[in-house]
């Protein structure tokens, strides 16, 4: 197991030979051994088609490749640190949310319209996260940020779950989403967060959700 929950804002990582992780720049706190840090231009596994993406979504900031061998204490901000383990599936994800994950995940971007159709866009508008997330798919863990603690909750094809757009951290599994509301769309666009509309996720899996609306 690569990342071991130190306390609710810090990680420690083990770096071994032959392995990469990735971090978000400035997110190392400490470390020990011989670990080196790179600047990674091309976004992580994703390759060129990555780094397009988070250019498009304005993260030109580069990922960190850490390799040697050695542990490294991860944190960033203060904010709260969640560990999220996959198994073969995708996680989506708000790129400023990321502080590391293994390299044996694949990295990409995607459009939200084409998870969520033209709600997805308007979800990116009201929230403020932007129409773009990350994708990380595989085999391996992922270390995410939050304000004030993570609560998983499940998803099942009974029981869709409705999220508040800022509270949102990131959701894996077989999801969809759209945005419901009660008000017209000339008094949605443009609202902040609260009861006047909510992210609905259905299908099989689960979403993170936040202590707080506040944005990192």
């Amino acid at each position: 197991m690569t990342f071991r929950e130190i306390n609710s804002k810090m990680v420690e990582a083990t770096v071994a030979p032959g392995q990469r992780l990735f971090s978000q720049r400035g997110a190392m706190l400490a470390y020990r051994g011989e670990v080196a840090f790179t600047p990674n231009v091309q976004g992580g596994q994703g390759g060129v088609m990555s780094m397009i993406g988070r250019r498009l979504a304005n993260e030109d900031t580069p990922l960190m490749t850490v390799e040697g061998s050695g542990t490294v204490l991860f944190g960033h901000g203060g904010h709260h640190v969640q560990v999220i383990r996959l198994t073969g599936d995708t996680l989506y994800v708000e790129a400023d949310r990321l502080l590391a994950f293994e390299g044996t995940l694949q990295q990409g971007t995607m459009f939200l319209g084409s998870q969520g159709g033209v709600m997805g866009m308007v979800r990116g508008q009201v929230s403020g996260q932007g129409l773009f997330t990350t994708t990380l798919q595989g085999h391996g863990a992922v270390a995410v940020m939050a304000h004030g603690g993570v609560f998983e909750v499940p998803i099942t094809p009974q029981r869709p779950v409705h999220v508040d757009p800022q509270a949102y951290v990131a959701h894996h599994g077989d999801v969809r989403n759209k945005l419901s509301t009660a008000l017209g769309w000339r008094d949605m666009v443009g609202r902040g967060s609260g009861e006047a509309f909510q992210l609905e996720l259905s299908g099989s899996g689960a979403v993170y959700v936040q202590a707080s609306e506040e944005k990192l």
